[in-house]
């Protein structure tokens, strides 16, 4: 069973609560976004593995940690997805970037893929897949399986606010695949907008209609 995280820290629920609000503008919905990402980032990787490493401080050598095993790659779902790279990577520079790029059909609400591009070494990595909005789920179990499709074995997938049917879609295709959620919303209305949510998280971060 996917395992599911719903982080509770105050700044992130403090800032969520921020992007939530109709007249929250684009500029610090943007600012607002990169920094839950950032927070959420930081949550979200607790358990990344650490070596002991030697080194010489100005004043004698000594031991520290450094991350070990496998590198990180950051791989966000367009376009609403790029909000969350920049704060991701204040946390993890040396992390590489893809893009996955899918848009929901008006009509049947099933997601259609038009771009992808990954690291050539991805396969190698742990792939942080990150998109805003966890609506009906279809986009991100697209993407993750794209993923898959291309050998990448260690995915984990991370969204600001999530809808209760996004949570069970992952749980059902993707089960091996850890999320990690900034709010549990309670529902999707009949055009598959989360409730209460934040509108149209790309239109909200680049300004568009």
């Amino acid at each position: 069973m996917t395992k599911v995280i719903v982080m509770e820290h105050p700044l992130i629920q403090h800032k969520i609560g921020w992007i939530r609000r109709i007249e929250t503008g684009s500029k610090d919905f943007r600012t607002l976004v990169g920094e839950i990402a950032m927070l959420m980032c930081y949550e979200a990787t607790r358990d990344l593995k650490l070596s002991d490493v030697e080194i010489e401080t100005p004043m004698c050598r000594t031991t520290v940690k450094e991350l070990r095993g496998k590198k990180l790659a950051i791989v966000p779902i367009l376009r609403a997805g790029l909000g969350m790279v920049d704060g991701m990577l204040n946390m993890i520079p040396a992390a590489k970037v893809g893009h996955i790029g899918l848009y929901r059909d008006p009509e049947t609400k099933k997601p259609i893929e038009y771009y992808c591009k990954l690291p050539e070494d991805c396969s190698e990595r742990e792939v942080f897949v990150v998109d805003p909005m966890l609506a009906t789920g279809g986009s991100a179990a697209e993407a993750i399986q794209m993923l898959k499709d291309k050998g990448v074995k260690n995915i984990r997938y991370m969204c600001i606010i999530a809808a209760p049917e996004g949570v069970k879609r992952m749980q059902e295709s993707h089960p091996d695949v850890e999320v990690y959620i900034g709010a549990l919303d309670d529902h999707l209305n009949e055009d598959c907008y989360i409730v209460p949510g934040l509108g149209d998280a790309g239109d909200r971060i680049f300004g568009t209609k």
